[in-house]
């Protein structure tokens, strides 16, 4: 049973955009490892700017 956890910055993702992500998540490790999408979870963590630090700032700084 695989769990995949994706964190993406809070910048307007789209519930298209994140069912797009689940479904090709879902059927990569299908093709990949030969996993049952049903048995496939998939987790979207939206993370606001000002927690998501790169290059010794957060990305809202930048």
């Amino acid at each position: 049973m695989p769990y995949v956890n994706i964190k993406v910055t809070d910048e307007n993702v789209t519930d298209a955009q994140k069912l797009a992500l689940i479904k090709q998540t879902s059927e990569m490790l299908q093709t990949v490892l030969g996993k049952d999408p049903a048995t496939t979870f998939v987790v979207i963590d939206e993370v606001p700017l000002t927690n998501w630090g790169f290059k010794g700032t957060s990305v809202a700084e930048l």
